[in-house]
């Protein structure tokens, strides 16, 4: 083809986009991958899912240390390096999206770094540093993803307010920090600040951390973080914020209550993303955009016009990167004129908090929502030799079962590595396993693994480590 032209072309590069263009180029189509970084990688490893894991770790570390103190281990506090820090973040990042790119040449893919907007149904407009150019494409995949959401007027344009990305370039370690949003994000970067020496505060709207996972599971999160956190404010939203010489003046509304003003050194704003559909030019193609803000798409994952494909988070809910990169795979064979369509039974979530929150398929709050009939088995990780060993007891893994077939439902696990484990519980939904299946599956002695084969028995009555005589 022309150089102006190509088979396929792919409007963003993350995990959902370089996923897609792989596959695409895998299958022998020509390609072009779209995006303004040096390299692909999208928010997620720039800017999100691996920084963020990576400062993560260290926290992780860091309490590890403090926690050996009750095992007659005693280490001195950290001296903490900031720019070596932010040096390995960047590093990490650096290794990961250089690899991607290397992975992209490879493949013969056209990388164009610019940004891309539709002209027509056919054809973008990149702008890169070098002007402006023109791309015909046959087919197209939309993988632009999500942008934080910023509450217009409430929060001063200040380097004291940061978002998701400000937080983690770690330009310093504020005194005290205020997150607002009990979300996973807010969570996790508000822990790795609090181990890092900040005093820190949330401040949530809805009545939990975490809205819309099981309660059972975020309960034991809250205790962890109440204990580590200054404030945990729930029915409370943010009313003003003010910008004064000695730092952030904030009006916090309790549901209940009279308002009051605290000061912080910065705020972290995270109340959630939103699919980033701005200035790509779809008012001149035929796709259509929900009332959310979403790309309406089928499961082939084609939009309404039909040389267009999105997936990733402008796709719709979850915006999770491996949703993403699986829907990435699904558009490149349906282009390429597979039989395909993205039709998962389950797709994990995990939020990489200390203890690691996960879950997949059916929960129980939407069991309860829909009126689906559903049968619980818990088990307690308190019973579980290798979590004791690791002086981790703070843990539950729950099934969902299906009281008429035994089908298993849903999972969910809290506690040390519950992210590493959930996959077992996506395998047995996708694989309509049961929960006697579990139940008989041998796992590894001492495991973490194991609890889940302990739920299983716990379905039927006792189980090894704990007596619970059957209903």
């Amino acid at each position: 083809m022309a150089e102006n032209s190509t088979q396929v072309a792919v409007l963003g590069g993350g995990p959902g986009g370089y996923a897609a263009a792989f596959k695409a180029a895998d299958l022998g189509l020509e390609v072009a991958l779209i995006d303004t970084a040096e390299n692909p990688g999208g928010v997620c490893l720039y800017r999100g899912c691996i920084p963020s894991k990576a400062l993560l770790h260290v926290s992780r570390v860091i309490t590890e240390a403090r926690e050996a103190a009750e095992w007659g281990i005693t280490y001195p506090e950290p001296d903490i390096d900031l720019a070596k820090l932010r040096a390995w973040k960047e590093s990490v990042v650096q290794k990961l999206t250089g690899g991607v790119g290397q992975l992209s040449d490879l493949r013969n893919i056209r990388y164009i770094r610019g940004r891309g907007s539709f002209t027509d149904a056919n054809t973008l407009r990149i702008e890169t540093d070098d002007g402006e150019q023109q791309l015909r494409f046959e087919q197209a995949i939309l993988a632009t993803g999500s942008q934080p959401v910023m509450i217009p007027g409430l929060f001063p344009d200040s380097e004291r307010v940061m978002d998701s990305t400000d937080a983690l370039s770690l330009r310093d370690i504020p005194d005290k920090l205020l997150v607002v949003g009990g979300g996973y994000i807010g969570l996790e970067l508000g822990q790795v600040y609090q181990v890092l020496g900040s005093e820190v505060s949330v401040v949530e709207m809805m009545p939990n951390l975490l809205p819309g996972a099981d309660q059972d599971l975020v309960k034991i999160l809250r205790k962890q973080v109440e204990n580590q956190f200054t404030d945990v404010m729930l029915r409370s939203k943010v009313t003003e914020i003010k910008e004064q010489k000695n730092g952030l003046k904030v009006t916090i509304a309790p549901e209940q209550g009279e308002e009051f003003n605290k000061i912080y050194d910065k705020v972290l704003v995270s109340v959630g993303r939103k699919p980033d559909t701005g200035g790509l030019g779809l008012e001149n193609t035929g796709v259509e955009i929900t009332d959310r803000g979403f790309v309406k798409v089928n499961a082939r994952r084609q939009t309404t016009e039909s040389s267009i494909y999105a997936i990733g988070d402008i796709a719709g809910e979850p915006m999770l990167a491996h949703k993403a990169t699986h829907e990435g795979i699904v558009a490149a064979e349906a282009i390429a004129g597979e039989k395909v369509a993205f039709e998962p039974y389950a797709i994990p979530a995990v939020v990489f908090t200390d203890p690691e929150v996960a879950w997949c398929g059916l929960t129980e709050s939407e069991a309860k929502e829909k009126d689906l009939p559903y049968e619980v088995a818990k088990f307690p990780w308190g019973a579980s030799g290798r979590a004791t060993t690791l002086g981790r007891n703070d843990g539950l893994t729950k099934l969902l079962v299906d009281p008429e077939t035994e089908r298993i439902l849903g999972m969910g696990i809290v506690g040390l590595d519950a992210g590493e484990m959930i996959a077992e519980g996506v395998l047995a939904i996708e694989m309509a396993a049961t929960v006697t299946d579990l139940k008989l599956t041998i796992h590894q002695h001492p495991t973490l693994s194991e609890t889940v084969m302990e739920a299983a028995e716990l379905y039927f009555g006792p189980s090894t480590h704990v007596y619970r005589p059957k209903k």
